[in-house]
């Protein structure tokens, strides 16, 4: 701040006191062997034209630079917000893991109602059933080998929750056709999320977005 202050005060001295100031500064640096009075001062000229001609350079340079620390800027808070979502699906994950544990062990100190038996096992009933064409709308089904999106709606698919907490069992039906029924491990799913796999195929033909289909599992059996 007071170096761009004796900048701008310089600026404004008169003409003549300008003249001395710079008379003076070329004889501390003839003084100092860096310049000759012999040739005019021709060292100094040559510095100052070479530093005009390169000041284009000079500028781009620091554009490029300031790019690139906006890229890592950028970079650095999609990572940021990326483990944000880990951590939450890794909480979901864990907070339904001990749910279903503390679940198991009251069941063997205390018999419950039927009413509570049915509630417990409310997550277990849920059944989703969705045409390929609404899971392409939903971005989680990117694709079909050997179908194009206007056969999409041909296709059903239905996820219901496993035996254990985090498993679920995918049924297929591509145009009439039943597939063998998929089993899913959500932590499968987490780890391949980590891993920065961002599409896994299913059936051997159909393409998933792991992210979204994780979205879609949270949201409908988890409430997240």
């Amino acid at each position: 701040m007071k170096h761009s202050r004796s900048i701008l005060e310089e600026g404004q001295l008169p003409l003549e006191q300008k003249k001395r100031k710079i008379q003076r500064n070329l004889r501390t640096l003839e003084q100092a062997g860096l310049v000759s009075s012999e040739n005019k001062y021709q060292e100094i000229i040559n510095e100052i034209a070479k530093d005009i001609r390169n000041q284009r350079r000079y500028r781009q340079y620091r554009k490029a630079e300031l790019v690139k620390l906006q890229q890592t800027l950028n970079a650095l808070n999609s990572k940021t917000a990326f483990y944000e979502d880990q951590i939450n699906y890794y909480n979901t994950y864990i907070k339904t893991c001990l749910d279903n544990l503390t679940r198991k062990n009251s069941r063997r100190s205390i018999k419950i109602s039927g009413k509570e038996e049915e509630k417990g096992n409310k997550l277990k009933n849920i059944s989703l059933k969705y045409t390929a064409a609404r899971l392409h709308e939903k971005g989680v089904i990117l694709g079909i080998d050997e179908l194009q999106p206007n056969q999409f709606k041909n296709v059903m698919f239905e996820i219901t929750p496993g035996e254990e907490v985090g498993d679920f069992d995918i049924k297929a039906k591509f145009l009439g056709v039943e597939m063998e029924k998929v089993q899913l491990h959500f932590q499968d799913l987490l780890q391949m999320q980590y891993e920065g796999v961002a599409v896994m195929k299913m059936f051997d033909k159909a393409k998933v977005n792991v992210n979204l289909l994780i979205f879609l599992l949270n949201k409908k059996f988890y409430g997240k």
